[in-house]
């Protein structure tokens, strides 16, 4: 049983990225691929689609790479089951000056720190991307 599906769903793309593999699958989810969309939007991903089996549902997102340098340079998972992390929309990080982006779980839906702050909602810090 699997207890942080998000977590499963960065550290697959953090493997692929390690193995320098074109394509990472994952089980589907609405917030899943909410999240696979902000990364396309953002340029971190070059394309995010969902592909239907029968009853499952699968993630495929085409990963970017600038030569042989991935584009994501981290992924982390900030908002754990164990210990969840708010932050209200003056308090949203900041990520690498900027460069970077946190995506952030609101109550108008799922979208980037600066988006959040642009709109002045607060929420649920998911991960940082860089």
């Amino acid at each position: 049983m699997m207890t942080d599906p998000i977590s499963d769903f960065l550290t697959r793309i953090r493997n692929a990225l390690a193995a320098r593999h074109d394509v990472v699958t994952a089980p589907s989810s609405r917030l899943k691929l909410q999240i696979a969309k902000i990364l396309a939007a953002e340029g971190f991903l070059a394309e995010v689609r969902e592909e239907k089996d029968g009853a499952k549902s699968m993630i495929v997102a085409q990963l970017k790479y600038n030569g042989k340098q991935p584009v994501i340079r981290s992924i982390t998972r900030v908002s754990k089951p164990g210990k969840r992390v708010y932050r209200g929309s003056r308090e949203l990080p900041t990520v690498l000056s900027n460069q970077g982006i946190a995506i952030v779980s609101t109550s108008a839906g799922v979208m980037t720190n600066r988006e959040a702050r642009r709109r002045k909602l607060g929420g649920e810090v998911l991960c940082e991307v860089f």
